[in-house]
């Protein structure tokens, strides 16, 4: 800028003006200077970036510049780095994602994107993350992907292709295909710790709306986790204030709280070291406040982590007890998270006993001096509420509700009326509770909490009589229209249950609700005239006073009240009442229905704060994961057990409660998306798995895959039920390799048990090894076998999906039997359940079956071979014993082969459903393969 000199003047000549006329005159005596030039069309790059550079600072000085576009555009494909430059900022500042020139610039960022240039790369990634609509995002995401996998690319330029691909998924969630899923997740683990940032943060997007695709990611941030707290992996540029890089532990920590706990071992133990060192750290309070702040943040993201995993008492009880010195800290934001960290506690503890030792501070909270943290208490009274404290915290938030924000009374309003609902042990309490909660809460109370206590009295008969007297006795005071609508639906309904009691006569029940018609809105009236109607059935004494009403509103300006009070006064004359009985026949119970309440409250979060995997309402609440899904996504949420009896919901046709809940439960999204592939199964095998499947399948060790960059081998142990596994994966090229990564996915859970004890470190050196060891435990019987998938990034990402050999028959101990035993077992044992047979033949072409063959196959499925028990000699008797958790079970075989036809008919019985059939296809398949001629 400082070569520009005349663009220096400019700026100076509009700071030196004195008044907003002269800084115009000089503005628009500038931009025709700028037009006329542009028209010459002789400018050369220097000069087309001297007035650019004008354009740009009269735009920002929030002057319409209409001309010029096509100029910055120009200056993209410029070969020179400050034109260039000019170029991009122009564009990012004058066009937006529906600009008409924006398709110019696609090829031009293209070609930058592909540039050898790291400089050009990141100007190009920061016009596709600043103005990059669909159509831009659509063409140009496949080259930001390349920017961001490609191992030439420098680290700042995968920082900004991360970010960039997080702002088009947030615009455009279609754009990042599911494809590039384990790709993604591989750079977890780049040595840079700034990419590893970045591609977390779109992780973590990624994985809250995908979370099959990406659940690869949760054992990374676990190991990554570690190596930071831990092993203190981090280079000194990312320590802050002493504590290493505090905004990627959060991250991680975040992360883990999106999926369930690992039900591997080694992998709760890793997170669970990361978390003792974090607590342990957080133990000494530093002065310096910015390290104090950074460790608090941290601190609070793992005491919900403790809180979701929910597995280690003693650390649960340590939290309760910080947790209550947190939420009295000076500090607001301190307070705040401590409140926000109870409430998860309460979501998830199994008993509420450590927060309710609170609960005077967390009442105090309703009346702290930030808004926000008052908004928190609230949502931890709420969930920490129960028969045994629902009382005083009901009562001290109605007191509260008086003085209450305004932003807050209508959320605590819906609150107040499902905790009264749901721990009322009395129902007169009930009807207190609620009735003055609507009389404090004014024009703050939704029609939904009136429509439920409607609901409430008419499916109790025990409360009706009770709820009209009460309401009788607001009505005859200065009360809310809110009160109003139930007092003239319940007295419509149930005004005769108190029709003798002294104050409560038909025609003061008719005073009470005349005297509403004058200050009432004409929904409100049209209900009383209603309620009128049914008085005409129940208490004909005052019949004339009813009429009257009815042919005073026939001339009401209201169409609505005009016809109900015309249609009321024929019904009310006619020459016999058999019509009128007939219409005003008392309405009947309501159906089952989930609470409108409910689904009122959680409409009003849905969407609002980071998808979790609990919501706020306490364990119950949280019960059932798929309806706490189902909050999260569309703000529903399940119905609690009410005084009820379980019945609520909306109102027939006929009556005035809104039918607001009667699409509550319906999916209204469409038909669901088709379930993500699961990479690791066995519909994804790598092409030539079976060599070393069937070379393992037998032997306790082998190769089981190999090729010109990687070995795996495989060996093994088995004892009773359990059965040890280590797999070792050998770089076999002269460079290394990173970012290596195992899944397994176990078809036959839950009668194969799988867990880990360590894992695989993620990167090894050329010619180096490294192993990871699998626990396979038997619970019953199983007939698929566990695949494996090993990825790692040499270059590019390499994947391999393997089955491993773990089948039944290496459970399986040889025993022996003499024929006469064998024969009895075999009658004893008998047919249906506990046998299968099946005939079956050679399916590959060029193979035969021999005798040696068969023998071998049935002693490799650890069958001891009882010789001369069978009277055909030919045919194989064999005996074993399958051990599994639960205990043994005897196995028995008889195997009839015909040589000559090369077909087998194969018979096994044992002594527990599931054995037999299983046993029978895991033989079926090898025997059929058959064996070469000769062989």
């Amino acid at each position: 800028m400082a070569s520009m000199r005349g663009l220096v003047q400019f700026i100076a000549d509009l700071r030196n003006a004195r008044a907003r006329e002269l800084e115009e005159k000089r503005v628009n005596k500038e931009l025709a200077n700028i037009r006329q030039k542009f028209k010459g069309g002789s400018l050369n790059g220097y000069q087309k970036k001297k007035y650019v550079c004008k354009l740009l600072y009269v735009y920002i000085q929030g002057y319409d510049v209409d001309f010029g576009h096509l100029e910055a555009v120009n200056l993209i494909s410029s070969t020179k780095y400050s034109e260039k430059q000019i170029g991009y900022l122009a564009v990012t500042l004058f066009l937006h994602e529906q600009h008409e020139l924006l398709h110019l610039v696609v090829n031009s960022i293209r070609k930058d994107l592909l540039d050898y240039n790291e400089l050009n790369n990141c100007l190009a990634l920061h016009a596709v993350a600043n103005v990059g609509g669909r159509e831009m995002g659509e063409a140009l995401a496949t080259d930001v992907h390349r920017l961001l996998i490609s191992p030439t690319s420098k680290a700042f330029v995968k920082k900004k292709a991360a970010l960039t691909l997080l702002r088009l998924y947030r615009k455009y969630p279609g754009i990042v295909q599911n494809e590039w899923a384990e790709r993604i997740i591989s750079i977890m683990d780049d040595p840079d710790m700034g990419v590893t940032l970045s591609i977390t943060s779109l992780v973590m997007a990624l994985a809250q709306d995908k979370p099959e695709e990406y659940r690869g990611c949760y054992v990374k941030a676990a190991q990554r986790l570690k190596k930071v707290v831990v092993d203190n992996d981090v280079a000194p540029d990312y320590l802050y204030y002493r504590v290493p890089c505090p905004w990627i532990q959060v991250k991680f920590l975040r992360l883990l709280q999106y999926y369930p706990p690992s039900e591997d071992s080694h992998v709760r133990e890793i997170i669970r070291e990361s978390l003792q060192q974090i607590m342990h750290v957080a133990m000494d309070t530093p002065k310096n406040v910015q390290q104090n702040n950074a460790q608090n943040a941290i601190l609070f993201e793992a005491i919900n982590l403790l809180i979701h995993m929910d597995t280690e008492h003693n650390l649960m009880m340590q939290i309760s007890s910080r947790l209550g010195k947190y939420i009295q800290s000076r500090e607001t934001n301190v307070r705040y998270l401590g409140l926000e960290a109870m409430v998860h506690f309460a979501a998830r503890a199994e008993t509420l006993d450590p927060i309710k030792k609170h609960q005077n501070i967390i009442l105090g909270s309703l009346r702290d001096r930030d808004i926000s943290v008052r908004r928190k208490g609230l949502d931890l009274l709420y969930s920490m509420c129960d028969t045994s404290n629902a009382g005083p915290i009901v009562n001290e938030l109605l007191r509260y509700l008086q003085t209450a924000d305004y932003a807050i009374r209508e959320e605590m309003v819906l609150k107040v009326a499902i905790l009264t609902e749901k721990y009322a042990t009395d129902a007169q309490w009930y009807i207190d509770m609620t009735f003055k909660l609507l009389s404090l809460a004014g024009d703050h109370v939704n029609d939904e909490v009136w429509q439920r206590v409607i609901q409430i009295v008419t499916n109790n008969e025990e409360i009706q009589a009770y709820a009209a007297h009460t309401l009788l006795g607001y009505l005859k005071t200065d009360c809310h229209e809110s009160l109003v609508k139930i007092g003239c639906y319940v007295l419509g309904e149930f005004g005769h249950l108190i029709a003798d009691n002294q104050g409560s006569s038909p025609i003061e029940q008719f005073i009470a609700l005349q005297a509403k018609m004058i200050t009432s809105t004409d929904n409100t009236r049209a209900m009383i005239l209603s309620s009128f109607v049914k008085f005409v059935n129940l208490f004909p004494e005052i019949k004339p006073q009813l009429l009257h009403i009815f042919r005073l509103y026939c001339h009401s300006p209201d169409s609505e009240l005009q016809q109900r009070a015309f249609e009321y006064l024929s019904l009310a004359t006619l020459p016999t009442d058999d019509l009128l009985r007939t219409v005003c026949d008392e309405m009947p119970p309501f159906s089952e229905r989930a609470s409108i309440l409910l689904s009122r409250l959680h409409q009003r979060t849905a969407g609002t704060t980071e998808r979790k995997t609990w919501v706020v309402g306490g364990k119950d609440a949280n019960a059932d994961k798929k309806e706490v899904l189902m909050a999260q996504n569309t703000g529903l949420k399940r119905t609690f057990t009410t005084i009820v009896n379980g019945s609520s919901g909306a109102a027939s046709a006929a009556s005035p409660v809104s039918s607001a809940g009667d699409l509550a439960g319906l999916d209204l999204s469409g038909p669901s998306a088709a379930p993500p592939p699961n990479l690791a199964s066995a519909a994804h095998l790598t092409p030539e798995w079976e060599v070393g499947y069937n070379r393992c399948y037998f032997a306790d060790e082998g190769v089981l895959f190999e090729d010109a960059q990687i070995q795996v081998g495989l060996r093994s142990e088995f004892r009773g039920h359990m059965g040890v596994v280590k797999i070792y994966l050998t770089n076999k090229s002269s460079y290394p390799i990173g970012s290596l990564t195992t899944t397994l996915d176990n078809p036959s859970s839950p009668q194969l048990k799988i867990d880990s004890k360590n894992l695989p470190e993620p990167h090894v050196p050329a010619a180096g090894q490294t192993q990871q060891t699998f626990f396979f435990e038997a619970h019953g019987a199983f007939a698929a076998a566990p695949t494996i998938r090993i990825s790692y990034l040499a270059g590019a990402l390499q994947a391999y999906t393997l089955q491993l050999p773990i089948q039944m028959h290496k459970y399986m101990e040889p025993s022996t039997l003499s024929a006469e035993e064998f024969f009895k077992r075999w009658r004893q044992i008998g047919g249906g359940p506990l046998e299968s047979q099946h005939t079956f033949g050679v399916t590959a072409k060029g193979k035969s079956i021999t005798e040696t063959f068969t023998r071998r196959l049935v002693e490799g499925f650890r069958w001891r071979i009882l010789d001369g028990v069978d009277p055909n000699p030919r045919n194989i008797v064999g005996c074993g014993v399958y051990q599994f958790a639960g205990g043994k079970t005897g196995c028995l075989l008889r195997l009839e082969p015909n040589y000559e036809r090369k077909m087998y008919r194969i018979t096994i019985r044992a002594t527990q459903e599931g054995v037999p059939q299983s046993l029978v296809k895991q033989m079926e398949l090898k025997l059929s393969q058959g064996t070469k001629d000769g062989a």
